[in-house]
């Protein structure tokens, strides 16, 4: 069964390609699909995660924000 994951992230964000980074190497290890998501490109992802970026979401679950752990 594939794992797909979602990073919301923003373009001028360290912390966020750190993240993508990361999860590329556990996702290739893996077998997983990782889409990343400019928060700043949807107004409702903004609202909700705007100061949380990078966020790391399987579905709607929240599985980590700002650092993988």
């Amino acid at each position: 069964m594939a794992v797909d994951l979602t990073l919301i992230s923003r373009r001028f964000c360290h912390l966020c390609h750190a993240m993508e980074a990361a999860v590329a190497q556990l996702a290739a290890e893996f077998g997983a699909t990782v889409t990343v998501v400019d928060v700043d490109g949807d107004p409702l992802l903004e609202a909700q995660y705007d100061e949380l970026v990078p966020v790391l979401l399987h579905g709607d679950t929240e599985l980590c924000h700002y650092f993988l752990d």
